[in-house]
């Protein structure tokens, strides 16, 4: 089974909101965004707001040893499966005129992390797609923007963060002192996919409790 859909209505921060979730048993970004246009044909629902927080699990790896494989999963994941979703629903919100795209990019984007030059190198890419589509797609009254958090402990950095020395690092490169957590990053996706957030494209919405102003 390559994928799934799943839709879960209402949650916490929008009760009105249906969250289409696209679960993808291997990396595949043909078939997130493929999964996508099933949905958009089907006419199940209008999407006229869409986050994308394509992710996959970081291979950290210093620059002098990183593999063709490492280098293509994560710009096959965060760039390509990103951009590839948002060029999915992009024409029905061009016929709209109306359409908030939220791609989930990363500080790692904005700053330099050591043994990190791949997902830093992707997430960095998608900052540059969401300005260069945000200007193509203004004019039919479409914002193009990104969330970029800190570390936030989930299953794909649990591990790493669990690791004393590493865990006393990030802490120590966030001025607030804590991780952020799922609600920090939602509340900012929400803002940006809101109706007062039209005059905001372009842009990249640090979440990182102050990491990048050092």
């Amino acid at each position: 089974q390559p994928g799934t859909i799943v839709f879960d209505a209402g949650n916490a921060l929008n009760p009105n909101l249906v969250v289409i979730r696209i679960e993808i048993a291997e990396l595949n970004f043909r078939v997130g965004s493929n999964l996508l246009r099933l949905v958009i044909a089907s006419q199940v629902c209008d999407i006229d707001r869409e986050a994308i927080g394509a992710n996959r699990r970081d291979r950290p790896q210093p620059g002098l040893e990183v593999d063709v494989e490492n280098w293509d999963d994560h710009f096959n994941t965060n760039v390509r499966g990103g951009f590839f979703c948002a060029q999915a629903v992009a024409p029905k919100m061009i016929e709209r005129r109306f359409g908030r795209v939220v791609f989930i990019s990363s500080q790692s984007g904005l700053i330099g992390i050591p043994g990190q030059p791949v997902y830093c190198a992707s997430k960095g890419a998608i900052i540059n797609l969401v300005r260069t589509l945000g200007v193509e797609w203004a004019t039919y009254g479409i914002t193009v923007n990104s969330v970029a958090p800190t570390f936030v402990e989930t299953n794909l950095t649990r591990a790493r963060l669990e690791q004393p020395e590493f865990r006393a690092f990030v802490l120590g490169k966030i001025p607030r002192g804590e991780l952020a957590t799922p609600e920090d990053i939602g509340h900012a996706v929400v803002y940006l996919a809101s109706d007062e957030a039209g005059m905001v494209n372009c842009a990249t919405l640090p979440v990182d409790g102050g990491w990048t102003a050092w």
